[in-house]
């Protein structure tokens, strides 16, 4: 997948009847045009027109690169 990231967005949510908190994650197929991310790194995205089957949103900046 050349010019392309997979980021994982984690969303803890509260169980409607035992009141637990779980973890839920979605899986977004992202454009990086100039192949600047990588493993670990916190990004911002953005929704953008498709791009192929999988991608439709594209990456607007790194906020944080991993350690």
């Amino acid at each position: 997948m050349d010019k392309s990231i997979v980021v994982a967005v984690e969303i803890r949510e509260k169980h409607p009847l035992y009141g637990k908190f779980v973890k839920k994650t979605k899986k977004f197929h992202v454009h990086d045009a100039e192949n600047a991310c990588h493993a670990g790194d916190t990004v911002r995205i953005m929704e953008t027109r498709p791009l192929s089957k999988t991608k439709r949103w594209r990456l607007v900046e790194i906020l944080e690169r991993a350690k």
